[in-house]
């Protein structure tokens, strides 16, 4: 299986770039200068994908910073809404599965439980609302589809919670984290099997469960306090550096972008229609933190 990803140099390109050799299929990353969802404009993504020639396409291009969002809302909608559903319709015209990658954010994260993916949604910033919308572009667009909707990245790549912990240890003794924010750690490189699984399963055949809205994170959850813990105690495992962890509050770290508190999402339709579960995080955050102090990478 031949797959397009695009997204430049994000975590989950660089996660599937790896991992898709493993798995036997061939993953072309497509992304700036060539594919720009900054500027989509129809004819060119479609002119870009159809030479790519793959049997799936996966759109992993987001505009991810979720404060910068608020003060560059336009940016935000062209990559994330408009751009979304320009590779959503290009896939159609092109006749290929589409593989879409969405967030958390676009449910309020006031729910006292997981967040099942039939849950009214109600983002409470710019990027949740802008991702809310490339999910409805892609609905909208005709396109053979399956949504992913994921939370709490972090890889051996690019900039991530993980990496900053490390850093931060490397100076501090002790680090204020938040503890009343709730979510589904997820490493890039589990999401990356998973996006693969679906797209091969989207490419073999038209069974209608494989198709729609699921949830995809780390199995178990944590506060971002609880992860920081989980990372401290596998970098001191390996030789690396520590810290004590401060639990604060969100009132205590304000942001421009409203944090939602509950950000758990049931991933339950996800294992049942496609048999895929991703592994428990605790075991991914310590390979992955292994992995960063092995090949010292902790700088971002």
């Amino acid at each position: 299986m031949r797959i397009a990803v695009t997204g430049g140099a994000g975590q989950l390109v660089n996660s599937m770039t790896e991992r898709g050799p493993l798995a036997g299929h061939d993953v072309i990353a497509v992304g700036p200068p060539v594919l720009d969802l900054a500027l989509p404009v129809d004819e060119a993504v479609h002119a870009v994908l159809e030479a790519a020639r793959a049997d799936v396409i996966v759109n992993a291009a987001a505009h991810t910073a979720v404060d910068k969002a608020e003060s560059e809302p336009d940016l935000a909608f062209a990559i994330n809404a408009v751009g979304a559903g320009a590779v959503a319709r290009a896939a159609a015209r092109i006749g290929v599965p589409l593989v879409h990658i969405s967030t958390d954010y676009v449910f309020s994260g006031d729910k006292a439980e997981p967040y099942v993916e039939s849950d009214s949604t109600g983002p409470t910033g710019v990027y949740g609302a802008s991702k809310l919308a490339g999910e409805e572009a892609v609905l909208a667009s005709g396109a053979d589809v399956a949504i992913l909707r994921t939370a709490w990245v972090y890889s051996p790549f690019g900039a991530n919670f993980v990496k900053t912990m490390l850093r931060l240890a490397e100076s501090r003794d002790e680090v204020g984290v938040v503890g009343d924010q709730y979510g589904n750690p997820t490493s890039a490189l589990d999401l990356a099997d998973a996006v693969i699984a679906v797209a091969q399963h989207l490419a073999e055949g038209s069974d209608a469960r494989h198709r729609g809205i699921f949830h995809a994170t780390g199995d178990g959850d944590a506060t971002w306090a609880g992860l920081a813990e989980t990372v401290f105690a596998a970098s001191a495992a390996n030789g690396g550096p520590s810290a004590r962890v401060k639990h604060i509050t969100t009132a205590d770290y304000p942001t421009p972008a409203r944090r939602p508190s509950n950000s758990r999402l049931d991933c339950t339709a996800l294992f049942e229609r496609h048999g895929v579960r991703l592994p428990d995080w605790r075991i991914s955050v310590a390979a992955v933190t292994a992995r960063l102090l092995h090949e010292k990478k902790i700088a971002a």
